[in-house]
This record gives structure tokens, sequence and C-alpha cells, in this order.
């Protein structure tokens, strides 16, 4: 079983180190690349005013933040939603940054950097003239982000999860194996006719009467065959399995 978590962050700012905070986190289940359903979706009280270029870009008030739960009281339930799993992010190098940090700040060690994926890497490798933003990488694979208004990590992330599924081949993969295993049962319904309806005259054969000579002369001409001690002749003389 593979798991993996995608996930996205919306913070105060660019800068962790320069006192900017994480205020929303959210992430989305996958099992073997299929989002299972489940997912973790806080928002954190960031313990700072909100600058106005953050609030345009996510909506997100000092006003509505200011009751909700500081990253410490939070702290214990994401990690343990994240567990061990591999975590998916786009830009990932940001949204690490400041969950570190955040770790940090609460004595949790930080995410190790062999568990991260970047879809913004992954994408410039597959589409390297891009553009490779989240809503152009929508528009690229035809995923409807019609709701991403504003950022917001829930929304973000679920939306992340198609994206990343496309990148990995998915929906082409997925389109194979569904029109494999229609094949497959349209195969079966033949044989399952097949035995129940018998061809009422059978087809002639292939082999002309020389072939046929033909070939019963090779077979004659060869010494002591392996398969000679597995056959033996019905009462006409023909040779059966």
């Amino acid at each position: 079983m593979i798991r993996e978590i995608v996930f996205d962050t919306e913070t105060t700012g660019l800068s962790p180190l320069g006192g900017d905070r994480v205020v929303e986190i959210g992430c989305v289940e996958l099992i073997n690349h299929i989002p299972s359903g489940n997912t973790f979706h806080v928002y954190i009280n960031p313990e700072r005013d909100m600058p106005d270029a953050a609030f345009r870009v996510h909506g997100l008030s000092g006003e509505f933040l200011a009751d909700k739960p500081v990253f410490a009281a939070i702290a214990e339930g994401f990690v343990e939603f994240i567990g061990d799993a591999k975590l998916v992010a786009h830009n990932a190098a940001f949204d690490v940054a400041f969950l570190n940090h955040e770790l940090g700040l609460v004595g949790l060690p930080p995410l190790a950097e062999d568990r991260i994926v970047d879809t913004l890497a992954l994408s410039r490798r597959k589409h390297p003239f891009g553009p490779n933003s989240l809503d152009a990488l929508c528009q690229r694979y035809g995923i409807d982000n019609s709701r991403r208004t504003k950022h917001g990590a829930l929304l973000d992330s679920e939306i992340l999860a198609e994206v990343y599924l496309e990148l990995l081949g998915g929906r082409q993969t997925d389109l194979g194996l569904a029109q494999a295993s229609a094949a497959a049962a349209q195969a079966a319904v033949a044989v399952v006719a097949g035995r129940a309806q018998q061809r009422p005259q059978p087809l002639a054969p292939r082999l002309t009467p020389a072939e046929i000579e033909a070939h019963e002369a090779f077979i004659g001409s060869l010494k002591e065959p392996v398969w000679a001690d597995y056959i033996k002749k019905n009462e006409d003389g023909a040779a059966v399995a």
C-alpha cells in the first residue's frame, strides 16, 4: 500500500524567519494514488496581525483567526495524521520551510527532505516550457478549479491531488485499465456464449489434404518423439491427447 499526503498551507507572508506564521493547513490522504476521503484541515491563530497583501491572497482576516487554535494546539494532530507518508505539495520548499519552523517552535522534529514530493518540480520536468502554476496545470489537464476564487489550503490540496494524478499519468493509466477490463469482460461473455450455443455446422478445415499428408509424413519420419509416450490411439486410429 502506498500512502501519500497532498498538503498546502496559507500563511501571513513569505518568510517564517521574518516572523510570518502558518494560518491554515489542508491535507488530503491518497492510498495507491487515489483519494481515500480522509482529510485534515485546520485554521490557526498566528498570534500576530494579518498583512493586507496576505489577506488579499487567502481572505483570512485577523478577526476570523482570533478564536482559532494556535499551532501548538494542533501540532500533534497534524503529525499523527501525516504519519510517515510521503508528502506532496506544489512549490513544496515554501510550505515545508513554514511547517518546519512551526514544528521547531513547539519542539517537534522537522519534516525530512526525503519525504517530500514537489509537484512544481515534476511539472517543470514534464512541461519544461510551462506555465506550471496550479491554475495553469488545471487548465492543461481539464481540471475544474472554478471554486478557487481565493487560495484555500484544503481546496488547493484537493485540486493538487488531481493534478498530481495527471503528472503521474493517472487518468491515462486508469482509462487503459478500464478498457482492458471491458475487453476482458466481453471476451468472458463470448466464451460463455460459445459454450451455451454450439455452432450448428463445424467450420471447414483450413488445411488441404496434401498439407495434412505432408504433415503426417513429417511426423512419421521422426524417431522416438518425446510426445509419443503421452499419446494414445482412439478406435479409428486417430491420434488424440
